[in-house]
C-alpha cells in the first residue's frame, strides 16, 4: 500500500485520502504486528494511526460507550457553526435595535 497524500498543511502535517485511511486501519486490525510497527511500515504517525483504528472502532459502533461517530462528529461541527453565525445575527440585531427603535420614535 503507497501513501497517498492529499494535500500538505505544513511541513509536519500530511492528509491522507479516505481509502488510505480505510486500507491502513484494516491492515492495522489484521496484522500480527502492533500499531506502531504498521505506522512505521506505511510511514504515518502512530498516533494518527491510533486516531484513525479508534474512529473506525466507533462507526461501526465498537468503541467506547458515548464516542461519537464520524457522522454525528460531522453533525456537531456544522451545530457548532450554525450557533456562531446565529451569534453573530443576534450580535448585530442587537446592536440595530437602538437605531431603529430612536427612528421608530421620531
Amino acid at each position: 500500500m503507497q501513501s497517498q497524500v492529499v494535500t500538505t498543511k505544513s511541513n509536519m502535517s500530511k492528509r491522507y485520502t479516505a481509502e488510505f485511511k480505510r486500507d491502513a486501519v484494516a491492515l492495522a486490525l489484521s496484522s500480527d504486528k502492533t500499531v506502531t510497527e504498521v505506522a512505521r511500515d506505511l510511514g504515518v504517525s502512530p498516533e494518527g494511526l491510533r486516531g484513525w483504528v479508534k474512529q473506525a472502532k466507533a462507526d461501526r459502533g465498537a468503541g467506547p460507550t458515548g464516542a461519537l461517530t464520524s457522522a454525528g462528529r460531522e453533525e456537531l461541527v456544522r451545530l457548532w457553526r450554525k450557533v456562531r453565525e446565529q451569534g453573530a445575527t443576534i450580535e448585530v440585531l442587537g446592536k440595530a435595535t437602538p437605531f431603529f427603535a430612536r427612528d421608530k420614535m421620531r
